[in-house]
């Protein structure tokens, strides 16, 4: 697939988790077994259009690798399994984190991502954004130094993507922030200057070229 990908988007660089591009944007987690959360996904009803996106999904969470993943991966602190899912092929937008992101691929799909030093004060170039193939059943952890936002299918039947973060990362804020990217919380984001529907929202639109479509 990464090869048809690759010759469908030639206008944007393409790796899977697994090349060395990767490196400096996460790692991808060995030791798992992923098949009963990615079944437990596609039970989940899609959305009629567009994506959802869930801080916490009570079927994932009541699964034996999610108390794992807790212990694990976030070092015994309080974290949430969500679920991100649905129809999408832009980037729209990057956000981060002040901390690292857990993803499993239920489905195949493409991430988009950059580094946030790529930023120019709240800038960021649309050249410095890299794609990155991730297979079903794989899990990787996206560094909290990564730029990255919903991600793109890669079949016409969309994608599902667990989600795991600190507890109440994405949730809303209690009051206004003075930050302009601080959307919610633990949630800094930025969009395509051409993208007029997140700008209506107070999106801050800092990211300058391209609102690259991936082609499948």
């Amino acid at each position: 697939m990464i090869e048809r990908l690759r010759r469908l988007n030639p206008d944007i660089p393409f790796h899977t988790v697994h090349d060395p591009e990767f490196k400096s944007f996460g790692s991808v987690i060995e030791g798992y077994d992923t098949r009963e959360i990615c079944e437990a996904c596609e039970k989940i009803a899609m959305p009629a259009e567009g994506s959802s996106y869930v801080l916490s999904e009570p079927s994932l969470e009541a699964l034996a690798i999610s108390d794992r993943i807790k212990k694990e991966l976030f070092g015994g602190l309080d974290a949430q399994i969500g679920l991100c899912w649905g129809y999408s092929s832009y980037l729209n937008a990057l956000e981060f984190h002040k901390s690292s992101e857990i993803n499993i691929a239920a489905r195949p799909l493409v991430l988009l991502l950059a580094l946030r030093s790529d930023m120019e004060g709240n800038e960021l170039d649309g050249n410095k954004i890299r794609a990155f193939f991730v297979d079903r059943g794989e899990i990787i952890e996206v560094y909290g130094t990564s730029l990255h936002f919903c991600p793109c299918m890669t079949e016409d039947d969309g994608f599902y993507c667990v989600v795991g973060l600190h507890k109440g990362t994405n949730d809303v804020l209690d009051a206004p922030a003075e930050d302009p990217l601080l959307f919610k919380k633990n949630k800094w984001l930025i969009c395509c200057d051409t993208n007029e529907g997140l700008k209506a929202r107070n999106v801050y639109p800092g990211i300058h070229g391209t609102n690259y479509k991936i082609n499948y």
